[in-house]
């Protein structure tokens, strides 16, 4: 009992230590929704949902130049009292003049590449519900991984990410490791990122690699957006690209209007889906907001998606052949 209550107080103790010497943040968010779902055969039903909420504390030190930072980061479920120590972006390492070196388990380059492009992050519509479909999945966190990020270079940036392996020791020849590399531009009105990621085929889900582009151009009161992605699987049934746009469009200082579509046209026959979303985002202050979403996606004989699986805690799969939608309200609170 003692040892499951010391996170716990050690959480607990964080603000006293960062209001005494600013190294330590403690942080979270939590992002929870009410929604109507529908797989198009014969499930329709309420649902509540707990969308990639978190918890988790920060902490760093400045060592003549060179600055030492690590970070513990965990999901929490609201929707079922749930939570696993850690379990989202953790690592140690250090930052500089020269850029950032890092270890530990956390978002890959590849995956934070869609960054531009992402108008339904961790909620109804996200568009991971077709870059991460089946086996052909991206948009990971890869355990031991070691990263280097350089300085932003006249808002140019790189990314590498290596993972020497998949659970706690390397298999015996070695081989189950992965790469990720991206190079972000942010100038002006424009938002960029190129990425490239590998997986060796000892890893669970078996040998992959994709390529992402993603685009974001700001017009003041619109944001345009474009998004693009080839999978190459050992397996050719996984084989995929997905690709859309999408804009949202700024109705007032606090209210965002939002939506995309995307086509995810794989390999396989009658295998394709597309996903359309549109939404509505309030912002009652600038760590509090709700939203109404609606999605769907439309799916081949081959094909059982839907706009809602990814990042939520609700799971229940969608319907080869069938349409799968959803209306979702939510409540975002960040601290």
């Amino acid at each position: 009992m003692k040892k499951a209550l010391l996170p716990v107080a050690i959480l607990a103790a964080l603000p006293a230590v960062a209001m005494a010497e600013d190294e330590i943040t403690l942080y979270g968010r939590a992002n929870v929704s009410v929604d109507f779902l529908d797989d198009g055969a014969d499930y329709s039903e309420f649902n509540a949902s707990s969308n990639s909420s978190r918890l988790g504390f920060r902490a760093q030190r400045d060592f003549d130049g060179i600055i030492g930072i690590m970070q513990i980061e965990q999901e929490i479920d609201y929707s079922d009292s749930g939570s696993s120590w850690a379990s989202r972006d953790t690592f140690a390492g250090i930052r500089g003049d020269f850029g950032m070196v890092r270890f530990g388990k956390f978002d890959t380059p590849f995956k934070r590449a869609r960054g531009p492009a992402n108008l339904f992050g961790d909620q109804l519509g996200d568009m991971r519900n077709l870059t991460r479909a089946y086996d052909g999945r991206f948009d990971e966190r890869m355990p031991n991984t070691m990263h280097y990020q350089t300085p932003s270079m006249s808002g140019v940036q790189f990314n590498l990410a290596y993972s020497l392996h998949e659970g706690g020791d390397a298999s015996a020849d070695g081989s189950d490791d992965a790469f990720s590399t991206s190079v972000t531009w942010q100038e002006g009105n424009f938002d960029l990122a190129l990425a490239y990621e590998n997986f060796d085929s000892n890893r669970s889900r078996g040998g992959r690699d994709a390529i992402r582009f993603a685009l974001g151009y700001d017009l003041g009161n619109a944001n345009l957006v474009g998004f693009y992605q080839t999978i190459d699987h050992d397996d050719d049934t996984f084989d995929s690209d997905v690709f859309g746009f999408g804009a949202s469009f700024r109705m007032t200082e606090q209210t965002l209007l939002k939506g995309h579509y995307l086509i995810r046209s794989a390999d396989i026959d009658d295998g394709d889906s597309n996903l359309l979303a549109v939404g509505i985002e309030h912002r009652l202050a600038s760590q509090l907001r709700i939203y109404a979403n609606y999605a769907m996606v439309s799916n081949d004989d081959n094909a059982n998606l839907n706009p809602w699986s990814q990042a939520r805690t609700t799971g229940t799969p969608g319907s080869f052949g069938e349409t799968a939608s959803g209306l979702s309200l939510g409540l975002r609170f960040d601290f």
